[in-house]
């Protein structure tokens, strides 16, 4: 398919429960109030009240797409017992989107899970998947319009899940965002049979939307730009699957692969190499690599098949705004040299909208638009300004 300048998406995205605020009936809530040493998601942006504020801001600045989720833990608060009043919610986050012209991108799943999910054993559980496909059966009700729908965000990062929980009862708070002290990586490798559960549930998930809605289906994958060291191609091969190539690979028949990048690492023989550290690196702990995002995209393609890209999330946690933009164009100007070259790329979503909370952590910031956490007053950047400006030229 050769690039549409006019169907192309820019856009940003979030989640729910980094900017809604209070989500007291998800396991990340417990976690948050049960482990020392960890800041609190508690009030977040209140976005939950404020996403019209959110949407005008976005479409104000010259974006036409919007990716948001719908929180889980909201919806069914007890098993088995549905909201209404929380259905109708996030529908009218999807009229409001539709309104101001932007189209919604919807995710189901974005890490956190209602309290007494993860009390039963949470995918481990008897009934794992099973919950989580009877969640989706009741989420179509209010999906029938939405173009694109995202199942579950980054199944290679959820795949930790089973070890987060170990660890915080320990006392410790490994994070999908920041990375360890002194450069080592705060994640193992995801265990591949709780990936593979997570790739059936997916897949069970993508036919009940294509029987129920006319969405677009697909999941958003973490994509490390991973690249070999001289002679260790076989070991990029054998980490590479672990991490990212397994779930790719239940994305061939998907209608679009999110890929999500922020920055590039080595494989030695002996595994990831820990990421530099020097000037440019990020609040997160990661290089600075505006070149991941090209890399990652042509790897997504080849792995899939040719399945169609949207880019989900890329961006850079950075205090200097100026820095955000360098590097959201140098990243934009890989993107387009593999749509020039074929690539069958379909939008382009910053992380994220707002500086959010990222995970027991609020100084990496990511947002085009800040955030008093006081008064919850939106302070637009002016890289939210030169994103939307590149949406109306189409490209960088």
């Amino acid at each position: 398919m050769s690039h549409n300048p006019d169907a192309f998406l820019w856009g940003a995205s979030t989640s729910p429960h980094q900017v809604e605020g209070n989500n007291v009936n998800s396991d990340w809530w417990v976690r948050e109030q049960n482990v020392a040493r960890v800041e609190r998601s508690g009030d977040a942006l209140d976005s939950y009240h404020r996403y019209e504020e959110d949407m005008r801001l976005l479409a104000g600045a010259g974006l036409n797409a919007y990716r948001f989720g719908v929180e889980w833990a909201r919806i069914e608060p007890a098993p088995g017992h549905f909201s209404a009043a929380e259905l109708a919610h996030y529908r009218g986050m999807i009229d409001t989107a539709l309104e101001y012209g932007l189209t919604p991108v919807v995710t189901l799943h974005h890490f956190t899970h209602p309290r007494w999910f993860a009390e039963e054993g949470g995918w481990l559980g008897s009934q794992g998947v099973s919950r989580y496909l009877a969640y989706v059966r009741r989420v179509t009700a209010i999906l029938r319009d939405v173009p694109w729908v995202c199942t579950v965000n980054e199944p290679n990062m959820l795949a930790h899940m089973v070890h987060m929980s170990r660890a915080v009862q320990s006392g410790e708070w490994p994070t999908p965002t920041v990375e360890g002290e002194h450069g080592v990586p705060a994640l193992s490798d995801p265990d591949p049979e709780v990936g593979r559960l997570l790739g059936e549930a997916h897949q069970a998930a993508r036919a009940i939307l294509k029987e129920n809605t006319d969405s677009a289906v697909g999941w958003t994958v973490s994509c490390q730009a991973l690249t070999a060291t001289p002679g260790n191609e076989a070991k990029l091969r054998e980490v590479r699957y672990v991490r990212e190539d397994l779930y790719l690979e239940y994305a061939r028949e998907d209608d679009f692969i999110g890929v999500q990048a922020y920055s590039s690492q080595a494989v030695d023989a002996n595994g990831v190499v820990p990421h530099p550290q020097g000037p440019d690196t990020t609040l997160t702990g990661n290089a600075y690599r505006p070149d991941a995002l090209g890399i990652a995209v042509r790897h997504a393609w080849e792995t899939t098949g040719g399945v169609p890209v949207l880019v989900t999330e890329n961006g850079i946690a950075t205090a200097d705004d100026n820095r955000r933009i360098a590097y959201t164009d140098t990243a934009l100007r890989h993107l387009f040299a593999a749509i020039d070259d074929g690539i069958d790329v379909r939008g382009y979503l910053h992380w994220s909208a707002l500086d959010n909370f990222e995970w027991g952590h609020w100084r990496p910031t990511f947002g085009l638009i800040a955030v008093d956490r006081e008064t919850f007053v939106r302070l637009p950047k002016a890289s939210l300004y030169w994103l939307g400006e590149t949406a109306r030229r189409g490209r960088p």
